[in-house]
């Protein structure tokens, strides 16, 4: 399968170029708004550069993977859609959900396989939990809580994309980053609609123009409690922080801390080691199932409807909270 890396300049290029020569995928060139970066991208990964963005479409490979600056990814994502080539969609691809609601609806016209990696859905506890549900041994589930904290703000600026604490272009901080994995998590397990019952997003240690921290709690239709925490206040600069992604139910309680993960379920007694999935392999594990999804023509895991979903709820959210 050939895929084109369209913005190398994301921060996460790297991991999915990783991504998907693990799962064995023809990287047909590297792309970027920056010319100069793509081409240093592409010589430092002995791949081809790509010049024009027009050209991809012309010559079109098997997927694009499109990632970078919001205030142009969606009119790129329209022209991938409309020319019929499957899309792998990162975020941020726009700043608010009306933006990407009219992606979705696109998408559903031509009838388009668009993906958007969400990594953390393929960690431990997430995959032990839906194998539990599938055997019918999780029962209803009783509360979650997704806490992602990384490093300072600034981060961004020495990634090149000072952009993101830039709430006009970014569309909010630790929250629109970071805490859409949790959301979209809280949507994946809620039973119908969640609702915001408690918002918190201040800025408690950076005096950035995007909040450093903010923390959501919501209820869904059949009173599960979902607690989705995100901030940038974690004191390193190096990649990584406080990650815990922890599900509770009936018969069973599965945490991931990142580094260690274990679930533990009441109808046998057990208390079981999870394997660890660090970041590179959960990217792997996303790539994997994208590309299987795609030659099997199946729905991706995560829609650009799914993407929908969850800015809506941070929207809804940035509201509530007079941002």
């Amino acid at each position: 399968m050939k895929i084109v890396l369209a913005g190398s300049s994301h921060w996460h290029a790297e991991m999915h170029l990783d991504a998907a020569r693990f799962c064995g995928a023809e990287m047909a060139g590297i792309w970027d708004e920056d010319a100069q970066h793509a081409r240093a991208f592409a010589t430092r990964q002995h791949l081809p550069s790509i010049a024009d963005f027009a050209t991809i479409l012309s010559s079109p490979p098997d997927a694009i993977l499109l990632m970078g600056h919001p205030s142009t990814i969606p009119a790129r994502a329209r022209a991938v859609i409309e020319a019929g080539i499957p899309l792998i969609l990162e975020k941020p691809a726009a700043s608010s959900a009306a933006a990407l609601a009219v992606l979705s609806e696109l998408a559903r016209q031509h009838q388009a396989f668009v993906s958007v990696p969400l990594p953390n859905r393929f960690g431990p506890a997430a995959t032990a939990f839906e194998r539990l549900r599938s055997q019918g041994r999780a029962g209803a589930v009783a509360h979650c809580q997704f806490r992602l904290v990384n490093g300072p703000p600034q981060r961004y600026a020495a990634d090149g994309v000072a952009w993101m604490v830039d709430p006009a272009i970014g569309g909010g901080g630790a929250l629109r980053n970071l805490g859409i994995h949790g959301v979209n998590a809280a949507l994946g397990l809620a039973t119908g609609e969640l609702r915001l019952k408690t918002v918190s997003i201040e800025n408690r240690i950076h005096r950035a123009p995007v909040e450093d921290h903010a923390l959501l709690v919501l209820e869904d239709a059949a009173g599960a409690l979902f607690v989705v925490e995100a901030g940038y206040t974690f004191a390193s600069m190096r990649p990584g922080g406080d990650f815990e992604w922890r599900i509770v139910s009936e018969n069973a309680t599965l945490i991931d801390y990142g580094e260690r993960a274990f679930c533990a379920t009441l109808d046998d007694g057990a208390i079981i080691e999870l394997p660890i999935e660090l970041p590179a392999t959960r990217y792997r594990l996303c790539m994997s199932d994208t590309l299987d999804r795609l030659a099997r023509k199946a729905p991706p895991a995560t829609s650009v409807d799914d993407y929908v979903a969850a800015m809506s709820l941070i929207d809804g959210a940035y509201e509530k909270a007079g941002r």
